[in-house]
């Protein structure tokens, strides 16, 4: 791997979709790896992988090439597909709908712009390491959420 390069893991959790909800992530870069967890007591699950793409690009410090892998096609066609469009019809869908979530991908949209940042979508729950890690991560985050009581 190029020392240049940061892999990142992305994966989010909820029980109850709305209910309390976590995020994870797996960031590994030239033999390095930290892992992020977090949760929120009342959420839904596209919420959720959004948050873990805007923390695992809040944790560089500068900029850098980022492989971000998700098993959230809402993310990845998202932020690759749909933002254009959002964008030039006023955060408005094709349907003419307000965009759901518009603040966390607007965040998503100006933190990938500081850096050069590749979508690349896993299947989830199918033996990936980097993923099924990312997933116990979120889990943990909803497990410490309900275990101090929110």
């Amino acid at each position: 791997m190029s020392s240049n390069v940061v892999t990142a893991y992305t994966d989010g959790a909820c029980r109850g979709n709305p209910g309390p909800g976590g995020w994870g992530v797996v960031l590994e870069w030239n033999g390095h790896r930290r892992e992020l967890k977090g949760g929120e007591a009342e959420t839904t699950n596209n919420r959720m992988e959004l948050r873990a793409a805007i923390e695992a690009l809040t944790a560089l410090k500068r900029r850098c090439r980022v492989d971000i892998h998700t098993d959230s096609e809402y993310v990845r066609k998202g932020i690759t597909t749909w933002m254009d469009g959002w964008k030039r019809n006023n955060w408005k869908t094709a349907s003419k709908k307000p965009v759901k979530n518009r603040e966390l991908w607007e965040a998503l949209d100006q933190l990938r712009n500081k850096h050069d940042v590749r979508w690349y979508w896993v299947k989830g729950h199918s033996g990936h390491p980097g993923n099924e890690r990312a997933d116990a991560l979120a889990n943990e985050g909803i497990d410490e959420l309900q275990a101090a009581g929110h």
